[in-house]
Parts: C-alpha cells; structure tokens; sequence
C-alpha cells in the first residue's frame, strides 16, 4: 500500500511540469486540467485507498443500480400487463405486442448515435437525469391508454428516453475505475436487470389479486402497475440529478481524493473525459473489423435475450400454468440471472478475462432453447428448466460493456463504439421478438430453435475476438516499448495511437 501511494504521489507531481501548450486545449483530457491546476497542493500519502473507494461506490453505484434496474423494469412492463388485460382493454391487433416491442428498440436504436454524442456534449449524469425524469413521465401516461396507437407513441418515446441510460453508465463506470474493477461495477448496476423480473413478478401478483377483490375499483390493475412505476422512476431522475457526480472532478470528494481517483485510472491509459468530437477517433472505430466483431456478438446474444425477455411471462403461461402461478415462476429465472452476473463479472475481474466467460454464459441458454425446442409439451419441468437456462445469456452484456471501456482509448471513440453496440443491443431486440409469431402460438417451435442456432454464432465471434485481441497484443510485443510524451494517459490518445496500450481478452 505504502508503494502504491509513492507511486500516486510521484505521478501527481509530474503534472506540475505538464506542457503548457496542453493544458487547456481541446484535445486533451479534463483531467490533465485538472491535476495542472491542483497537483502542486496534493497531499495524497494521508489518503486510504480502500476506504476511499468504499466510498465512492456508494456515492455513485445505488444511483447507477436504480437507472438500470428502472430502465428493464419500464420497458418490460408490458409483458406483466400483457395477462392483466391491457392486450383486451386496449383493443390490440394481432401481433401487436410484438410489433410494441418494436417499435420501443427501432427508437432506441435511431436515437443511440444522437444519444451518446448529447452525453459527451453536456455533464453527462445530469443530461441522464432529466432522461430518467421525462421516461418516467412517459410511464405514468400508459395507465391513460385504452386504445392501442397510443402506446405505440409512448413506446416510441420511451426508447428515445432510454437510450441515454447504458451509454451514461457505462463512461460513468469508466471515470471512476481501473480496468479490472469496470466489469465487476457493471456487474453491479447491471443486476438491475437480474433483480427487476423478480420484484416486478412480485408486485405484479399482488395487484392481480387486488382487482380481483375488487371488481368496481375505477383503476385495473395493469394501469396502477404503470402509474406506480412511473412515479418510482421520477423520484429516482430527480435524485440522479441532485447527488449522481458528473465526473471524479466534480464529484463532492476533497480535491486530494479527486486527485487520487484520477491517478488510480491512469493506468487504464483511456483518459477519463473530454468534450470535443473528433471525427478522427470515429472514423478509426468504423473502419476497424473489432468493432464488427463485436457488434455481431452482442447482435447474436440478444436475439434470445430479447425474445426471451419480451415474452417471458407468456411463454411460461403456454406450459399451462394460470396467471398467478406464471407471475411466481419469474423468479427461479431471476435467480438465474442474477447469478450469472455475479459470478460472471466477478470472474472476469478476477482473471481480467472476457471472452471465456462470455462463452460460458452463451452455452446454458444455447442448451435451454434446445430443452424448449425438442422437449415434449407435456414435459413441463424440463420445459420450465429450458426457460430458466435462457436467462445466462444476458449476463454477457455487462462483459460486453467492459470490454468497450477496457478497449478502446479516446472518449470519442468510446462514445462512438458505445453507440455502435447499443444500436446492435437493439437490432438484436428488434429481431428477438419478431421471431415469436401467433400462427406459432402456442410452442413457438421456431423461435426456440433461432436462439440455439443464432447462439452458435454467437460462440464463433466471440472466439475470432478473443483471437483478434492475442494477436494484436502478441504484434505490439514484438515492436517493444514507444516513448510517448509526458502524461500520456491523458492525452485523449486512441488504443490505435498508443502502441504501449494491452488489450484486455
């Protein structure tokens, strides 16, 4: 520990000398301004790194964990709804729920690329905040539908909304953290989505029994689900915008903490924020195959993923199971979830490794399609453990994310690929849920057998990334050690640019 702190204490102190010509330029990071202008004072050996990141994690990562956990909550509301009635109340065409479905990823996937930039040009936890106030607004407004158009608008509206929230989170995890710490914080704030099917199931069984006790209330059931959450998530957009930092420099921490954060990550050698779009940064994520790699990945992964999630509630209801026992058998799923995330994540940081344990989370959903596709309808545990399986593969997502953060150097460029693997998030939603057709109804033979072959891809893409990043690190091994001007890490330099950068597998 005692090392450590000279370490913190001699690099500080190297940024008294920085070059003034780059100092207060466009080009580079924040925090080269910020330790030109305070690193003379810095008096970093009286700071305990543990407790100091203790701290930091519960300043930014409940907040974080609440966006996430709202952001699946909300758009998977319809799927709770969906046998409450709001497809009968609502007066919905055939296929209709999946063409909602749709129409909240088409948005959100035209919105992602305009989304991320708006994120680099404004402090990025208060621009996520209004984001979170107006989607819950956007929620409350569903319990006034009783015809269908309407909430076609409103799913359009709300994946304009949340196409803020992954982006934010995921350059917010990236200022904070080293490498090896980002996948595990992901993990974190992405068990949202682990924890969320399960609460939601729960909630969504007691107001099933409410309105059934009581026939003449004026409220059914699925339009107090919309206006409770709703509500939930304007609370939570509000104190995302009082108490949710914008980055390490701004956040309440003394100015030694602030220092000490900034040099913890700057071995991470990918800066920590900068305002100015360079279309440089962007052209060299376009025009390098990784990029697409990776987008197939998280394109294959998230056609079941979407499927899955979309019609959960109604693919178990199919096995023949009444609508309180559906919403109760959400939760092993959940479970699942959850601990994939968990371990997942926590292995991946252990081992700074990736594309390993995406695979292995990739092969129980692969085998769960399969249990789905070929099992007997009237073999229900083994169906019901197929469908449970299917939840490991979204655990993938959050090492996915880190594997951006962890890769790519230059905040254009990060901004940039985020928007590119969201986009490719959504077309996989988009395709997940088309693939579920009434003339199916009610074993979706079909779609079951899509996840285990789009799967399969999957597998194989993940595996030529991981073989992508060993070859690259093997070729820059080979080409030995570049100088590079002081303070480096802050220069806003791409992974291309700097030679001396390691890719994480």
């Amino acid at each position: 520990m005692a090392n450590d702190i000279e370490v913190q204490t001699a690099t500080v102190a190297r940024a008294e000398s920085v070059d003034e010509k780059f100092v207060g330029a466009k080009d580079v990071d924040e925090a080269l301004q910020f330790l030109h202008a305070h690193a003379a004072t810095a008096q970093l050996t009286e700071i305990n790194e543990k407790k100091l990141m203790r701290k930091v994690d519960w300043m930014i990562m409940p907040l974080m964990f609440s966006v996430y956990y709202l952001q699946y909550t909300d758009k998977t509301l319809l799927s709770s709804a969906a046998i409450m009635g709001v497809i009968e109340d609502t007066h919905m065409p055939d296929n209709g729920f999946s063409h909602l479905a749709m129409a909240f990823y088409i948005s959100f996937l035209f919105c992602e690329i305009p989304q991320s930039y708006l994120i680099q040009h404004f402090p990025t936890a208060k621009y996520l905040a209004c984001n979170v106030i107006l989607w819950g607004v956007v929620v409350t407004l569903n319990a006034a539908c009783h015809s269908f158009a309407p909430i076609v608008v409103l799913r359009v509206l709300l994946g304009v909304l949340e196409a803020s929230a992954a982006p934010s989170l995921i350059i917010l995890t990236s200022m904070w953290y080293k490498r090896e710490e980002q996948v595990v914080r992901m993990g974190i704030w992405y068990q949202g989505t682990s924890i969320a099917p399960a609460v939601s199931s729960l909630v969504s069984y007691g107001f099933l029994h409410y309105t059934n006790s009581h026939p003449d209330v004026r409220f059914k059931s699925w339009q107090i689900l919309f206006l409770m959450w709703g509500l939930i998530t304007i609370s939570v957009g509000i104190l995302v915008f009082l108490f949710l930092p914008d980055n390490p420099m701004k956040s309440r921490l003394s100015t030694d903490e602030k220092l000490f954060i900034i040099e913890r990550v700057r071995g991470n050698q990918t800066g920590i924020e900068n305002k100015k779009l360079k279309g440089k940064q962007v052209k060299e994520v376009l025009l390098d195959f990784k990029t697409w790699l990776l987008s197939l990945i998280v394109i294959t992964t998230n056609v079941p993923n979407g499927a899955v999630s979309s019609f959960a509630n109604i693919i178990i209801s199919n096995f023949g199971y009444d609508d309180y026992t559906t919403l109760l058998l959400n939760l092993p799923g959940s479970a699942v979830a959850f601990v994939s995330v968990g371990l997942g994540t926590w292995l991946a940081g252990r081992f700074n490794a990736r594309g390993p344990l995406i695979i292995a989370l990739i092969i129980p959903t692969l085998l769960g399609g399969a249990l789905m596709a070929w099992l007997p309808p009237d073999n229900k545990p083994g169906l019901l453990a197929g469908n449970f399986m299917t939840n490991t593969v979204g655990s993938t997502l959050p090492m996915l994310y880190s594997w951006i953060t962890a890769n790519h150097g230059g905040h254009s460029k990060k901004i940039t690929m985020n928007a590119i693997v969201l986009m490719s998030f959504c077309l996989g939603n988009i395709i997940g849920p088309e693939t579920f057709q009434d003339k199916d109804a009610p074993q979706y033979i079909p779609a079951k057998m899509t996840i285990v072959i789009i799967l399969s891809f999957a597998v194989l893409f993940t595996v030529l990334l991981d073989l992508a990043y060993i070859r690259e690190n093997r070729k820059r091994d080979r080409e030995g050690h570049q100088e590079l001007p002081p303070n480096f890490e802050f220069l806003d330099l791409t992974d291309k640019e700097n030679r001396n950068f390691r890719y994480v597998r």
